[in-house]
């Protein structure tokens, strides 16, 4: 997979992860927000249960009062519907007599049998039922309204506008008290439960329904506006905590290039200059016995010769100085370490990302299998570095194309090597026998030692160092080190 393709996953991370968190909020939000509304429904139901269990309970009251008072004839009823409006009719059977009525027969013998008053017959789609009690050798029955059973000014909802549908509900029959708004989707609360009249078991039964439109979408929509700024917050810190670490990583490593290139600048400068001083030195020498012969100012010029040699000779001992200097110690191998070649690949495409991503280059690389290598972490990270920015920089540099970088390490035979294939314009002739000519360079600007310190490097390592032209087309270096033994 390469970095662009990482890219995109983790880009598809992030937002699976900020769609999961904004889901499981909104939903936690969601339900607490049915849970308020359905506390908020029960409270009111039960508010009517007993308001109607109320209201029931003196329909006994009056009964009771009726039988113990025994009237002879139901004289009562003006007092009675002035009291309580809903009380439609008293009858009354006088002892000896007989209801017109087979139910009220029932609905006596059966409160006979319970002591209390019973129920003779309810037509709750017209509003009313009788209730009866047997008082001595007599009875008493009273038709009941349903209609204004609780006072709007005791209903604890808003009738007409109230979502909540309330009903009372016997024996399969039905009244509405307050019709609510039934739907047919959404979240839908119950509640049912028998009045407290043991005489009169109407269920007062409540339905609620909570429609889509009433969840706490602000709440919702705040939730996920406070998830995706602060993914957006948190991501954009790792990737300059990222950023950071890249760049503070390029310095290193750019500071380490410097003074390697430094190095290999004065190693080559000491060579150069060795030679012309030996020269001078060996010429300042002869002057000096010729002018020991025959000189016409002998003192003076053997003199002048002496300071001469003298100044040659410190100069060639500076420039040795330096050259020891910038050698490699006897002991280097004692800073080589096993390294995974792949992981060193991996560190440099990392450092190089932002790089990549300007020049819109597309890298595919392969590694079949570990494959270690016993060397200096710097001087590793110093060469496949400097490879894969020459190639970017290759790339960069061609107008049209496809631009990609093809990496790969694998083994052969007891090497460790890694291929480094650009798309680029590759290598003419006689800019590839000169590759790794120090201060040869094609690019402006260029100091044309890096492929130098980089081949310097290898052979430092124990490896090599080279350069060809792919059959595709592209400069094709290849870097060969020596595997690690366990």
């Amino acid at each position: 997979m390469d970095r662009m393709q990482r890219a995109w996953w983790s880009r598809l991370s992030w937002g699976a992860a900020g769609l999961g968190l904004s889901l499981l909020g909104a939903w936690l939000i969601a339900q607490r927000g049915l849970d308020a509304q359905r506390a908020a429904f029960e409270t009111d139901a039960r508010i009517v249960h007993r308001l109607l269990s109320q209201q029931v309970v003196q329909h006994d009251a009056v009964l009771a009062t009726l039988a113990l008072l025994e009237p002879a004839r139901a004289d009562a009823l003006p007092r009675l519907s002035a009291i309580h409006p809903r009380l439609l009719q008293v009858r009354v059977r006088e002892p000896g007599g007989a209801w017109p009525d087979a139910a009220l027969t029932e609905a006596e013998t059966a409160a006979r049998a319970s002591g209390r008053a019973a129920m003779a017959d309810a037509e709750l789609a017209q509003g009313r039922y009788t209730l009866v009690q047997g008082a001595g050798n007599g009875a008493y029955a009273l038709d009941i309204a349903l209609a204004g059973l609780v006072p709007d000014a005791d209903w604890p909802m808003d009738r007409a506008n109230s979502p909540v549908q309330v009903a009372l509900q016997w024996r399969g029959q039905s009244l509405v008290l307050q019709p609510g708004q039934p739907q047919a989707r959404g979240w839908r609360f119950d509640f049912d439960k028998v009045v407290a009249a043991e005489s009169q078991p109407f269920h007062a039964v409540a339905i609620r329904w909570v429609g889509w439109g009433e969840l706490p979408w602000l709440a919702m929509g705040a939730w996920t506006l406070f998830v995706t700024t602060v993914l957006v917050a948190w991501r954009h810190a790792l990737r300059s905590r990222e950023a950071r670490q890249r760049a503070e990583a390029l310095l290193r490593l750019g500071q380490l290039g410097r003074l390697n290139a430094m190095g290999e600048f004065a190693a080559g400068l000491a060579h150069e200059l060795n030679q012309p001083l030996t020269a001078v030195l060996a010429s300042t020498q002869a002057a000096q016995r010729l002018l020991a012969d025959n000189p016409p100012e002998l003192d003076t010029a053997r003199e002048a010769m002496g300071r001469a040699a003298a100044q040659a000779r410190r100069a060639a001992d500076v420039l040795g100085r330096l050259r020891r200097g910038l050698q490699a110690p006897a002991d280097a191998s004692t800073a080589r370490v096993a390294l995974d070649l792949a992981a060193c690949v991996r560190e440099a495409l990392h450092l190089l990302q932002p790089e990549i991503e300007r020049c819109g280059v597309s890298v595919r690389w392969r590694a079949s299998e570990p494959v270690q290598v016993m060397a200096d972490t710097v001087a590793i990270d110093q060469i496949v570095h400097n490879l894969i920015a020459n190639a970017l920089q290759a790339m960069d540099r061609q107008a049209g194309g496809a631009r990609e970088l093809h990496l790969a390490v694998r083994r052969e035979g007891k090497q460790a090597v890694l291929d480094v294939i650009d798309s680029g314009p590759g290598l003419p002739p006689d800019v590839l026998s000169r590759v790794f000519e120090p201060f040869f360079s094609t690019r402006d600007g260029g100091l044309g030692l890096g492929l130098t310190l980089s081949e310097s490097l290898a052979q430092a390592e124990g490896g090599r160092l080279s350069a060809a032209n792919a059959p595709e087309g592209g400069a094709h270096f290849t870097l060969q080190l020596p595997l690690h033994t366990p």
